[in-house]
């Protein structure tokens, strides 16, 4: 069986390193059942437009399985493997901003004040629909790469990124784009799974129960576990969750049951967020 995903569409952007990786261990786990397989990633970067094009063709497709954010019209074109691969990440939102904008962020105490900051968001994106649809101003960038140099020109307040994504990318965007930084006290959350998705064919529906099969073998040895907490660390290093205010918004387009009621599946950051602990005084020392 092959397996051909797309690679990044900027040298720079890692985001989905972790997904390839948990996809070759899945099927490494499914070989006594499945067979060999191979896992290479396409030569030539594509649009986030072109990938889903070329696994909806088919098999003819150049590209045979992606990563993405679910939402209905995705599953529609694409056969889903409903597993959240990054335990609900994705859905904690965490802003890119300009510095100056902090200072006025400090003072957000409620979610019609932070719907008060413009977000700026991908044309394509999942996100935009669930922030438009919150009663956010969302304003779309063409690109990904696009919407860095939109957010330091003033185009937009904040721009919306996942906990697992916005580190790396703030540390590589700087060198290009210095002054943006990550906002310090707030966070969006709303569940978002992210899924494999593979075309909708007979031999993709083999791929997805191999898929699955793999994943779900590694749930139930502990690998999944490793590698979700390995990344975990990885991601938020560097990263100070601690206290911050959560705002809680529905994700409309996510479907009802399935994966969004088993809780393994998911990761409430309840020890990531915990306010720090205040540390005790220490007693007075006796006078001698």
């Amino acid at each position: 069986m092959r397996f051909i995903y797309p690679p990044p569409e900027h040298p720079q952007d890692q985001r989905l390193h972790y997904y390839w990786s948990l996809l070759d261990a899945a099927l490494q786990a499914s070989s006594a059942s499945y067979g060999p397989y191979t896992l290479q990633s396409y030569a030539t970067p594509l649009s986030s437009q072109r990938a889903l094009a070329e696994v909806a063709s088919g098999d003819a497709g150049r590209i045979n399985i992606l990563t993405r954010a679910s939402n209905p019209e995705l599953e529609s074109q694409l056969r889903a493997i409903p597993i959240p691969l990054d335990r609900g990440l994705l859905g904690y939102r965490l802003f890119l901003i300009r510095p100056e904008l902090q200072v006025k962020l400090d003072q957000v105490k409620t979610l019609e004040q932070l719907q008060a900051f413009s977000i700026g968001q991908g044309k394509t994106w999942v996100d935009a629909k669930i922030l438009s649809q919150a009663g956010f101003k969302v304003v779309l960038g063409d690109q990904y790469n696009d919407l860095f140099p939109m957010l330091r020109a003033g185009r937009f307040d904040l721009f919306s990124r996942g906990v697992n994504e916005i580190q790396a990318e703030w540390l590589a965007q700087g060198h290009t784009l210095p002054g943006l930084q990550i906002e310090q006290r707030l966070m969006l959350h709303y569940p978002m799974p992210r899924y494999f998705f593979v075309p909708r064919t007979a031999e993709g529906e083999r791929m997805a129960r191999r898929i699955e099969s793999g994943l779900r073998s590694l749930a139930r040895s502990g690998a999944f576990q490793r590698h979700y907490l390995a990344y975990k660390r990885q991601v938020l290093a560097g990263l100070d969750l601690r206290g911050r205010r959560v705002f809680r918004i529905d994700n409309p387009l996510l479907k009802q049951g399935g994966p969004r009621h088993e809780a393994f599946w998911w990761d409430d950051l309840s020890s990531e967020l915990a306010p720090a602990r205040r540390s005790k005084p220490k007693p007075p020392r006796s006078s001698p």
